[in-house]
């Protein structure tokens, strides 16, 4: 069996903390640019191009894309033939804790949700486990920021609703949502499984990179369809009105139970940020 360092891990984790904080994916890097060759409205066009501008400065001066640099979300594959020596979980929970201190990163987590005080170096992370098979481990940390997430939600919806009772929920949630997620957004979507596994889908779905579409065609039509269907509500950019009201979106799905249809939305603001690494 391989076995991985303990500070590998950490030393790993605490750089890709950083990146994703500092470096917009090339991908989102190129949708906003492809978005403000579509977009009509002159203040839309102008909040693309300040989008454009910040995301270089934060690249070339390695500073945070946005002031909430999120609460790191990890996404943890661990390979079946692999130990770490020690306990990986602490292992990641220090790595954020010295990646948001070195990289200056703002630190948003509260100890206790209602009495807590600040924990001062972002932690503890929040860690979704897959064991895998083979003998690596990939590590993905996505920030989420407070504004994208408050505008997330989980509904349990009649069965008979079906996909267009899924279309109309997504489409008038972002409608609602408006200026608050800071558009241009991405929509994940989660379809299936129960209530707390919904919302994992959804969070997951945000890890995928823009234009990649769900295997299943059925599903691959409905994500164009609804990337089409937002960008016609007129929301725009920072919700002051245009075309490029989001990205992309998302859709993962699980089976459910015959009596249950549940539904989740997670929104990413156009700072979506997730970074990779496999060692």
């Amino acid at each position: 069996m391989r076995e991985i360092d303990y500070q590998t891990v950490v030393d790993t984790v605490a750089q890709l903390c950083k990146e994703a904080n500092y470096f917009l994916g090339d991908d989102v890097y190129n949708a906003l640019k492809e978005g403000l060759a579509k977009e009509e409205s002159p203040v839309g066009r102008d909040i693309i191009n300040q989008l454009l501008k910040n995301a270089d400065i934060a690249r070339n001066e390695q500073i945070p894309i946005c002031q909430d640099t999120g609460f790191a979300v990890v996404f943890l594959e661990y390979g079946a033939d692999v130990r770490v020596k020690g306990d990986i979980n602490q292992a990641i929970s220090e790595g954020v804790a010295k990646g948001y201190t070195e990289g200056y990163l703002r630190k948003s987590i509260l100890s206790d949700p209602i009495k807590g005080k600040n924990t001062n170096d972002n932690t503890p992370p929040i860690i979704h486990t897959t064991i895998v098979p083979g003998d690596k481990i990939k590590i993905t940390v996505a920030p989420k920021g407070g504004g994208s997430e408050n505008m997330s939600t989980v509904k349990m919806m009649t069965p008979a609703a079906g996909i267009e009772g899924v279309k109309k929920f997504v489409v008038d949630w972002v409608v609602q949502a408006s200026s608050n997620p800071c558009p241009p957004i991405v929509v994940g979507i989660g379809i299936g499984g129960n209530f707390e596994y919904v919302a994992y889908l959804a969070k997951k779905a945000l890890l995928r990179n823009i234009g990649e579409r769900n295997p299943d065609p059925f599903y691959a039509d409905v994500e164009r369809e609804l990337y089409e269907k937002i960008n016609k509500t007129g929301v725009g950019p920072m919700g002051l009105g245009g075309r490029i009201t989001c990205l992309d979106v998302f859709i993962e799905v699980f089976p459910r139970h015959i009596a249950s249809f549940p539904v989740a939305i997670n929104i990413n603001c156009h700072a979506a940020r997730h970074k990779t690494a496999i060692i």
